[in-house]
C-alpha cells in the first residue's frame, strides 16, 4: 500500500518551508520548579526534515525537549496541502527498560481525491542514545516526490552546572534544553 507524499512542486515547498512550524507543547510547570521530577526527567532530541528524492535536504529543524516519562512531546508541521501532528511519549519501566509511544495524525489535500486523514500509533522499545526515524507520510517516495522525516533520540536529563566564567548564565526554568 502506497502512502501519500508531499508534492515536489517548488511553490508548495517554498510555502511549506515558510509556514512549517515546529511547536513543542507541554505547558505545565517547568521541571526546575517541581521537586522530585528533575531526577526522572529525560531529553527528547527531535530533528524534523524535508528530504527530496535525490536525498537533498530542503528544510530542517532541530530541537530538544525536557520531559518526564508519561508526558508527551508534540510537534506540528503545517504546509500548503499537508498538516502533520505527532506526539511522542517516553516511558521508563521500573526495570529500567525504555520505550516510546509515537502517535501521528496526517491530513493531506490531494487534487484527485480531496482531503485524506491517516493516523498511526506505534510502541517502540529503545535505549538511551538510540536513534529512531518516524515517517508521517511514509518512507518510500515516488518520482518527483519528497518526504518528511522526523529523527528522535532519547537521553537522560543531565543538569549542567552554571559556568563560573559566564555571569549571564542563569537557570533555564522553561525545562527546554537549547541545541548547541
Amino acid at each position: 500500500m502506497s502512502l501519500p507524499s508531499v508534492s515536489r512542486d517548488s511553490t508548495l515547498l517554498s510555502l511549506f518551508l515558510y509556514i512549517v512550524s515546529l511547536s513543542l507543547f507541554s505547558q505545565e510547570a517547568p521541571l526546575t520548579e517541581l521537586p522530585g521530577l528533575k531526577e526522572r526527567a529525560v531529553v527528547l532530541d527531535i530533528i524534523a526534515r524535508v528530504v527530496e528524492l535525490n536525498e537533498t535536504e530542503t528544510w530542517t529543524s532541530e530541537n530538544s525537549k525536557v520531559t518526564i516519562p508519561g508526558r508527551p512531546v508534540t510537534i506540528k508541521l503545517v504546509g500548503q496541502n499537508v498538516v502533520v501532528l505527532a506526539q511522542f511519549t517516553p516511558y521508563v519501566r521500573e526495570d529500567g527498560k525504555k520505550f516510546l509511544v509515537a502517535q501521528g495524525q496526517v491530513w493531506i489535500d490531494t487534487e484527485d481525491s480531496g482531503i485524506k486523514y491517516q493516523t498511526t500509533v506505534q510502541t517502540i522499545p529503545l535505549d538511551y542514545g538510540e536513534r529512531l526515524f518516524f515517517f508521517p507520510l511514509g518512507q518510500k517516495t515516488k518520482d518527483g516526490k519528497s518526504r518528511i522525516e522526523i529523527q528522535l533520540e532519547l537521553k537522560p536529563y543531565v543538569k549542567e552546572p552554571p559556568s563560573k566564567e559566564d555571569p549571564t548564565n542563569t537557570d533555564n526554568t522553561s525545562g527546554d534544553t537549547p541545541k548547541k
